[in-house]
Parts: C-alpha cells; sequence; structure tokens
C-alpha cells in the first residue's frame, strides 16, 4: 500500500515540475509586440544620429526628410542589431541591416532569411507596420526598435 502511495506521490511531483517549468526567462507582454509601442534599447558606442546626406524636407505628406539615417542600435538577447533607411522624395527607398546578430550557424541560417524579409516589409509598409519574422521574433523586435529610431530622425 505505501509504494502505492509513494509512486502516486512522485508522479504528481514530476508533473508538477514538468508544468512548473518556463522554457524561456524573456517575458514579453502583448503590449510589447505592437510596433510603435517598441522603445530603442542603446547599446554604447552606437553610430546613432548620423545622416549622411542633407535633411530638406521632402514636401510630401509622409514627413519625412530625404537623407540616410542610422537608428541607434539595438541591444538583443542574441546581440546587437542596428537599421539605415535611405529617404528620397519623402519615401523609404532602401532599408539595411548595417548589425544583426551572427554568432554561429543558427543565427547565420535564421537572420539570412528574415532580414530580406524585414527589409522589404519596410519598403511595402513606408513605417514600422510590418510583420515580425516568424522563428526570428527576437531579431525582429530589434530591428523593430532601430528602425523607430532611424524613422524619427527621418521626421526631424
Amino acid at each position: 500500500m505505501s509504494r502505492i502511495v509513494y509512486a502516486l506521490l512522485a508522479t504528481f511531483t514530476g508533473l508538477v515540475l514538468l508544468f512548473g517549468y518556463r522554457t524561456s526567462t524573456e517575458v514579453v507582454t502583448p503590449t510589447a509586440l505592437e510596433p510603435q509601442a517598441l522603445s530603442p534599447t542603446v547599446q554604447g558606442n552606437s553610430s546613432s544620429g548620423t545622416t549622411s546626406s542633407g535633411g530638406t524636407t521632402s514636401g510630401t505628406s509622409t514627413g519625412l526628410s530625404d537623407g540616410t539615417y542610422q537608428g541607434t542600435t539595438a541591444s538583443t538577447r542574441w546581440g546587437p542589431v542596428q537599421v539605415q533607411i535611405t529617404v528620397s522624395g519623402g519615401q523609404i527607398t532602401d532599408a539595411q541591416a548595417l548589425q544583426y546578430p551572427t554568432g554561429n550557424s543558427t543565427d547565420d541560417r535564421i537572420n539570412s532569411y528574415a532580414i530580406p524579409v524585414l527589409n522589404g516589409e519596410v519598403l511595402d509598409a513606408q513605417n514600422t507596420q510590418i510583420d515580425m519574422v516568424s522563428g526570428a521574433t527576437v531579431t525582429s523586435g530589434g530591428y523593430l526598435d532601430s528602425l523607430q529610431s532611424a524613422l524619427d530622425q527621418a521626421r526631424g
């Protein structure tokens, strides 16, 4: 009889431990995934705020000044992410990730797919209302942080 009780207690304890195990140390709230709610996290020695061409107003309804703008470097769990945008005629004509996680083969595999998708999303949307890339959530979040910083600079 006591063996059955011990077996049931051991099974119950195992189930409690199994279902209580947290698989991620990062807490993500639903509002943190909304592009407008993101705020950039600056990593030291980033080259933020640089404009490589003049900041003349284009006169379009987007409010973006022509030029090239580098967003702040967003520090993510897997490494830094920094975005650069080029604005011409008040429209984003180019978006590039200057920095992104490349520390191992998994980072390389994920980001070789995710970064071009994110760059294309920016050109299509012309703002931060872009879809995050499944499987590259951390990089996508850092990309959005840095993109928001670059757009803020382009708006003056």
